[in-house]
């Protein structure tokens, strides 16, 4: 009669509960997973905010004649006036979107088996990274040329008149490079997890 209940119960489980570990893994697994793409989704949207908004105006002296005062001009530092910041805040606006639908699918199917759905999620948190990587990579490479300049082509270093600018983007920056480790943790529990499995 025991051995009944055992095989009525499932392969492996005893009264509803799995033997070993697995369950409790697997809810440890989809709390962590609950928490980073809400992390992810955080940290996406305040760098897409923080870098969509980021704007300076100030005044710069500019000698025209040497023999002349410099005259004062208001200069505007804007992120949509580079291109890779463009590419960044709609990266990390995309970043955003996707954590907010894939996290309302986590926790839609928590207690279902989710199968293809699991692996679909897994690419596409798979493409987040590349992206975020390659916008943070982009945005911090034209960041860099503003906060040193570049000697051998004569550009100057700007952030030194817009230092809250910078700073602001700066920011922004490490905010999305957080998404993209939230991400890229996702991708690596969810591949561990998958090989548990196997």
């Amino acid at each position: 009669m025991e051995s009944e209940e055992y095989k009525k119960s499932g392969s492996g489980a005893y009264g509803g509960i799995e033997s070993g570990g697995p369950v409790a893994n697997k809810k440890n697994f989809r709390g962590w997973d609950v928490i980073l793409r809400f992390l992810a989704l955080a940290l996406s949207l305040a760098a897409a905010v923080l870098l969509g908004v980021d704007k300076q105006t100030t005044t710069v002296a500019l000698t025209l004649v040497p023999t002349l005062p410099p005259v004062n001009v208001p200069v505007t530092a804007k992120s949509h006036y580079m291109s890779a910041f463009v590419f960044f805040v709609v990266a990390n606006s995309v970043a955003c979107c996707y954590a907010a639908i894939s996290l309302l699918l986590t926790l839609a199917n928590r207690s279902s088996k989710k199968g293809i759905i699991t692996i679909v999620i897994v690419l596409f948190d798979l493409i987040m990274v590349a992206l975020l990587f390659s916008s943070v990579g982009a945005a911090a490479a034209v960041g860099l040329l503003g906060y040193k300049g570049n000697s051998h082509v004569q550009w100057r270093k700007v952030c030194d008149v817009f230092d809250r600018y910078c700073d602001q983007g700066g920011a922004a920056i490490g905010l999305s490079g957080g998404a993209s480790l939230a991400f890229l943790v996702l991708v690596v529990l969810a591949t561990l997890n998958l090989h548990k499995k196997h």
